[in-house]
């Protein structure tokens, strides 16, 4: 689809498209309420909360005051709309500050002031420096005589850097008077949220130029949100307004993550329901027969004349009621809001602020810190992420001459600095594309230095290192550059820019040398993408073996190149990349195309080498999350030895003897084949052994591995702890991650730039490091940090602390709502089983939300381990990795505690207060005083680390009980009334609370001192040193067992492996290893197991 936009027309586009009214909104006034009422109820729970409401209206079949149901349900819904109300009015707020301010544009020949909200497709509109852009703007004019104007996108991608852009060549020369008076049409694709590319043709009409196509690019546009700076005014044609700009159509809500832990206590409720219905059906049935035999002989049980339908809905349905608190209602509220408390603690973390620039940790995303416990796998970027992304050139080879390998820096390199000085035309021309061959921009400062703006690190220590050689880029106008060498100028003028694409690897400028008009083509690139279009004839292995030696060392290599072109070729080429150039359709492979026409015949000048720093402490890091069982990937675009050396440096890959590195690489397809054979075969050979293996693959064999032999690599990749992959692109990183949690492991990438983005949004967990590339990968990640070592406290500290206390507030809060359910049950067998409720309305409403819920919503400040401890133990990460907190069995365990305590609660109070004297109101008290006091000793038992605040919400829980009952005793009209105040009086029910307590806790507390004593797991062992204050020098082992992958996954018919020089990764012994998944045949509790799937060799 096309667009047309019509410039400077008031009429041709005025109802075509939308006005320039931003609405980020969800709700509006008249649809809040229905809309929001429709979201929440497409939850399963939710709509099975308002089923039960609906059926406690039914007077004949509800056992308690649908008030019961209706009030707790009501308030979470009012909740949960409350702040939905409240998000929505700040959008509103912010919309409205955007679509009321004033902007001028052209309306009918002169300009107007009008809003924001009021501008229209084809509008010229003006601004001056430091306003904000108010939609996407194709730029027209500029207050810089050369057509330039500078701007901020950091609202767009994160980028600080200024970056510059440029009017069409069709606007060149036309007077700032007679801008307002221009007349065209603007050819551009229908709106897309694509931030770097815009392929349209503009052309103007009579008198301006006579209808010549000229093509446009991103550089002629200015998208919204942008700030023009350092420019005193522009101006542009309004080619997409409102909702339509690319920031507007990039504006939407992301796929919700489903955590592991969300995952499992899906499953674990609807194992719930099952048992529930299968209760209510066996209750059912045994009261119709109790009914039926037992109630006729009681003259005063009168039950109402029933039809055949009575016997079928009523009595079922009665316990469906009873039993319906089994799943609590407040679950999904006190998750949202401890969620929400995880995402502040990362937020307010001190210990996660890079100092340098003060940027802080940040969730973005409030509902997955618990699967930061849980990860297994890393993917991680190189450049940027493990490193500084502070480029310093360091070596070069020219022609044949090695500088700088000597000094460990060829700009003190002597025998340079002397070619230099003779100014040796092959270091000239080498120096010539260090410092043309870029998109730099030179800007004079106050104090009359250079300065250089370039959108990537490598130019900038290119073009620095040129100047502190004496080839200066002096500066730009319009297409002429000055060049200072030696103190003479030497003017360029850049004909064309070829720019650097992914899959060209390359970018090359068109120059005539204004001295001579002699035209150059002049490149720079990655080796695959220069030294095999060298000129037939030119030696080139002295290259390759420095490119080799650099890469060794971990540097940066790019291979400059230049051909000299005759005027008639570079004409005839000219018409082509024009052509290709104002396309519409396929307009970047098109000009890849006529490019490649051009880009051959070389002559290679020589090889540039650039160090990157490691971040500081980057190798402890990864150390440190290898030793709680992660995985590392690294996923970079750099050449393989260079990609070897980093990992080396990181503590990805440790030298022999008890590791060992495998490559995969080949020519052909069949070669790949061979090799992923041989890789694969000595993965399964060494798998019983005590050895780390890792593989190492490029973007070539990666592509035909996933592409052919996708089986055969996910084997290898179970297989593998550690992985290289080099030389890929960012659809590649995607890939991987969706690989990996193919298989059901949980992910998490890591990256810093825009080419990240895609491997981001795909993992499980995305963190975004704020960086030098800017905030794009940030702001797509769930979580962005400073440096990359953040993420082991991110990992170790807060998702572990997350994971456990989610574990427990979501089994703890189904054993609370069990427990009354099944004293319930109970009393429903000394009543007749008719579904009678033992517990007044009022009471199983406050229950689980006002009785229970503080104490167990203070779990969010407990810790099982002090933090030091933990980062200095990260083994034990295993625990939540494994989902030895929350699985089947954990849960089973809290199934019989509150199964346990409902008979202790219910048989007690039942021999306590059984009596003709009792009123039935008392024994429901004494049963919930019961429930109450067993909750807080609960709670107290499983607390590790006390604070003030969990006191007050523990005890103080437990006063307010007996304060609120104080109240309602004094209530004539409660229902209630003297009740508690009886009760109280009575030394009967404080020894009944005694041996509830006493009983209910006794077996639980020698059960925990057993284990503790004679069966500690090595978070016990901790615990006790802890508490004893002493170290712990070793915690033995704790590694799951590996399990053994079928021989027959692959197709591929295995040969024997070649001899390779090792590189080897000695194996940790308190390092859980992530286990590895067998390709057989499920089980059928494996629906309950997917969170629990690492078992240990030993009970730990």
């Amino acid at each position: 689809m096309k667009r047309f936009v019509y410039v400077n027309d008031d009429e041709s586009s005025q109802d075509l498209y939308c006005d320039n009214r931003i609405s980020n909104r969800k709700y509006t006034v008249l649809n809040f309420l229905p809309k929001n009422l429709w979201e929440q109820f497409s939850r399963f729970m939710n709509q099975y909360f308002l089923l039960i409401a609906c059926l406690q209206l039914w007077a004949l079949i509800t056992p308690v005051n649908p008030a019961s149901t209706w009030g707790p349900l009501i308030f979470i819904f009012a909740v949960s709309a409350s702040k939905e109300a409240w998000d929505d009015y700040n959008r509103y707020l912010s919309d409205k500050k955007a679509n009321e301010k004033g902007v001028w544009v052209v309306r009918r020949g002169i300009k107007q002031h009008i809003q924001a909200q009021d501008i229209r497709v084809g509008n010229i509109v003006w601004f001056r420096e430091n306003d904000e852009v108010p939609c996407d703007l194709v730029l027209i004019g500029t207050s810089d005589p050369q057509g330039l104007c500078y701007i901020e996108t950091a609202a767009l991608d994160g980028e600080t850097d200024l970056k510059t852009r440029v009017i069409p060549p069709a606007c060149m020369g036309i007077d700032p008077e007679l801008l307002h008076k221009i007349k065209g049409v603007i050819e551009c694709p229908s709106p897309d949220k694509d931030i770097r590319r815009f392929d349209a043709n503009m052309r103007l009409f009579p008198p301006f130029i006579d209808n010549d196509v000229c093509s446009l690019t991103i550089k002629n546009t200015i998208l919204q949100s942008c700030y023009l700076r350092n420019t005193e005014w522009a101006c542009g044609v309004a080619v997409y307004t409102g909702n339509e700009t690319k920031l507007g159509m990039s504006r939407g809500i992301p796929e919700p993550k489903l955590t592991a832990v969300d995952a499992m206590i899906d499953k674990l409720t609807g194992a719930i329901f099952v048992f529930q219905i299968v209760v209510v059906i066996v209750l059912g049935i045994a009261g119709n027969v109790w009914k039926d035999t037992e109630a006729r002989k009681q003259w005063y049980v009168q039950y109402p004349d029933e039809g055949p339908w009575y016997e079928l809905l009523v009595i079922p349905l009665r316990f469906e009621l009873l039993c319906s608190i089994m799943i609590p209602i407040s679950i999904k509220v006190s998750l949202d809001l401890v969620k929400g408390l995880y995402a502040k603690f990362i937020d307010w973390d001190d210990q996660m602020v890079e100092q340098e620039t003060g940027i802080r940790a940040h969730a973005a995303n409030t509902a997955i810190s618990e699967d930061l416990g849980q990860v297994e796998y890393i993917l991680t970027d190189k450049t940027g992420t493990l490193t500084e992304n502070k480029m310093i050139f360091r070596r070069c080879c020219i022609r044949d001459i090695f500088y700088g390998n000597e000094t460990g820096d060829a700009l003190k390199d002597v025998e340079l600095l002397d070619a230099v000085a003779k100014s040796s035309p092959d270091v000239v021309m080498f120096l010539t594309v260090m410092a043309i061959c870029n998109t730099v921009i030179p800007m004079q400062s106050k104090t009359g230095a250079i300065l250089y703006k370039a959108q990537s690190q490598d130019e900038d220590a290119l073009v620095h290192a040129a100047a502190q050689l004496h080839m200066i880029f002096a500066n730009k106008n319009a297409n002429i550059i000055d060049i200072r060498f030696h103190g003479s100028v030497i003017q360029y003028e850049v004909l064309e820019t070829l720019e650097f694409t992914s899959d060209r690897k390359r970018m090359s400028v068109v120059v005539k040398d204004c001295r001579n008009g002699n035209i150059f083509l002049l490149s720079k690139g990655a080796d695959e993408a220069v030294l095999p279009y060298a000129r037939a004839g030119q030696q080139k292995r002295i290259f390759t073996e420095a490119i080799e030696q650099y890469s060794q060392i971990g540097l940066r290599t790019l291979c400059l190149a230049s051909r000299e072109l005759k005027e008639d070729e570079y004409q005839a080429w000219s018409v082509m990349y024009k052509e290709a150039s104002s396309t519409l359709v396929d307009r970047e492979w098109r000009i890849a195309e006529v490019c490649q026409r051009l880009e051959h015949d070389f002559e290679v000048l020589g090889v540039t080498a650039i160090e990157d720093r490691l971040q500081d402490g980057v190798p402890e890091t990864i150390e440190t999350l290898r030793k709680a069982g992660i995985n590392f990937w690294m996923l970079t675009g750099d050449k393989q030895n260079t990609a070897i050396q980093i990992a080396l440096s990181c503590n990805f890959i440790s030298p022999e003897p008890k590791g060992q590195l495998l490559l995969i690489d080949g020519r052909t397809e069949g070669e790949i084949c061979r090799s992923l054979e041989r890789v694969l075969l000595t993965m399964k050979i060494t798998a019983s052994e005590p050895k780390d293996l890792a593989f190492v693959i490029d973007g070539w064999a990666l592509e035909i591995a996933l592409r052919h032999y996708r089986k055969a690599f996910t084997e290898l990749a179970i297989l593998s702890r550690t992985a290289i992959c080099c030389r890929v692109t960012p659809s590649q990183k995607a890939q991987l991650v969706e690989l990996l949690k193919s298989c059901d492991y949980r992910t998490l990438a890591i990256g810093d730039g825009g080419n990240d983005v895609r491997m981001i949004q795909q993992a499980d967990i995305g963190v975004g490091i704020s960086g030098r590339e800017g905030l794009q990968a940030a702001r797509a990640a769930d979580y962005s940090i400073g440096k990359f070592r953040f993420l082991k406290r991110l990992i170790l500290v807060h998702g572990r602390y997350s994971y456990n206390r989610t574990a427990f507030l979501s089994q703890y809060s189904f054993y609370k709502s069990l427990l009354i359910c099944f004293i319930q049950i109970f009393f429903s067998f000394i009543s007749g089983v008719s579904g009678t409720s033992l517990f007044n309305s009022i009471s199983l409403m406050a229950f689980n939300v006002f009785y229970t819920s503080i104490p167990v919503l203070l779990s969010v400040l407990d810790k099982d381990l002090s933090e030091g401890t933990v980062m200095q133990h990260p083994q034990i990460l295993f625990y939540c990795q494994a989902g030895r907190i929350l699985n089947p069995s954990t849960f089973a365990g809290w199934f019989g505690r509150s199964l346990f305590h409902a008979i202790v609660v219910f048989f007690i109070s039942i021999h306590a207060y059984a009596n003709e004297k009792s009123e039935m109101e008392e024994l429901s008290m004494v049963a919930l005083s019961g429930c109450i006091w067993l909750q807080a000793f609960v709670v107290a038992l499983e607390t590790n680390s006390f604070t003030i605040l969990q006191h007050l919400a523990i005890w103080g829980n437990l006063v307010a009980f007996y304060i609120i009952n104080w109240i309602f005793s004094a209530i004539p009209s409660s229902g209630m009334y003297t009740i508690m105040f009886r009760l109280c009086g009575q030394p009967c029910y404080w020894i009944t609370m005694f041996l509830i307590v006493a009983a209910g806790m006794g077996p639980i507390l020698a059960l925990k001192y057993f284990r503790y004593t004679y069966r500690p797991s090595k978070i016990n062992t901790l615990q006790q040193a802890e508490r004893m204050g002493g170290p712990i020098l070793s915690l033995g082992s704790i590694e799951p067992q590996s399990r053994s992958v079928e021989k027959d996954v692959s197709t591929l018919s295995i040969t024997q492996p070649k001899t390779r020089n090792p590189v080897y990764e000695p194996l940790l012994s308190d390092s859980p290893n992530s286990t590895r998944r067998s390709f057989g045949p499920g089980t059928p509790f494996d629906f309950f197991q997917s969170q629990s799937r690492l078992s240990s060799s030993k009970e730990l």
